[in-house]
């Protein structure tokens, strides 16, 4: 039986709260922002990270086995 391994790309992009929810940061925040910026929309993405949906957890507790 193969060992339980932890997907790196996964262990990059998502973190685990305290409390157990899956956090990331939103998309789109580094590449040609120059004319990005009206509206507020970057400041919104940047204030706090994105919590996952249920379908979503389910697919990254797949990726990160040994994080819960």
């Amino acid at each position: 039986m193969p060992k339980i391994k932890t997907s790196k790309t996964a262990a990059k992009r998502f973190k685990i709260s305290g409390t157990g929810k899956i956090l990331f940061e939103h998309s789109r925040l580094n590449h040609l922002m120059l004319h990005k910026h009206t509206g507020g929309r970057v400041r919104r993405m940047q204030m706090e990270n994105a919590v996952a949906q249920p379908m979503e957890r389910r697919r990254v507790r797949r990726l990160l086995p040994n994080s819960f």
